[in-house]
């Protein structure tokens, strides 16, 4: 792990110096700057209070590398903001609830399908619509994960740190109707952990700028 961390910094530095333009998506945003590292008290802190245990490759990065900022998309976010399941939105009664168990281990979706035609029966056409999207957004779909990163039009970026996706990244993207699924915009076919994920990022950064 010591080696990938290393390797880690060493692409970013590269990053930075060679994106001055702040080309690469979500770059304008976080310019490539990181927030100070964080202490092993706080994340004892953070871990007893929401009963949860981090990943130690999140863990690592968080104590050595710094606790948010340059990353995927709109960067990584810090350790601070991890709990609100509405990263456009940061409502501080509207947390997520990482000491349960995450649901999924394959890709989850659903489609709304109206027994009614909205034209001949619009209430009962809005009723089931009503109570297919009360389903299909529960916050219990989203149990055991972290907010790790804010793709944008309310897609969001989720650690797993409960279940069995311990560790792997997650995409909540029920916003545009693609449900929940494993992590695939960086273009990685397998499930990915945290580590590799940001590494990929810094791969493919860096083949667009070299």
């Amino acid at each position: 792990m010591d080696e990938q961390l290393e390797r880690i910094k060493n692409k970013l530095e590269q990053l930075k110096n060679l994106d001055t333009n702040y080309s690469v998506f979500g770059a304008s945003t976080h310019k490539y700057r990181l927030n100070p590292p964080v202490s092993v008290a706080k994340i004892k802190k953070f871990e007893s209070f929401y009963r949860t245990r981090l990943p130690d490759e999140y863990v690592a990065f968080l104590m050595i590398i710094g606790n948010g900022g340059a990353g995927p998309f709109y960067g990584l976010e810090p350790l601070e903001d991890v709990m609100f399941d509405d990263l456009d939105n940061k409502k501080p009664g509207s947390l997520l609830n990482p000491s349960k168990p995450f649901l999924h281990t394959e890709a989850w979706n659903q489609t709304f399908e109206p027994t009614v035609d909205a034209e001949e029966n619009e209430e009962e056409y809005q009723k089931q619509r009503i109570q297919f999207e009360e389903k299909y957004f529960d916050k219990q779909q989203m149990n055991g994960v972290i907010a790790i990163c804010n793709f944008g039009c309310a897609v969001r970026i989720n650690l797993v740190v409960n279940g069995k996706e311990y560790g792997n990244i997650w995409t909540d993207d029920r916003s545009s109707d693609y449900g929940i699924h494993p992590s695939y915009e960086l273009g990685n076919k397998e499930k990915i952990n945290f580590l590799n994920w940001y590494e990929l990022w810094l791969d493919n950064s860096l083949t667009k700028k070299v």
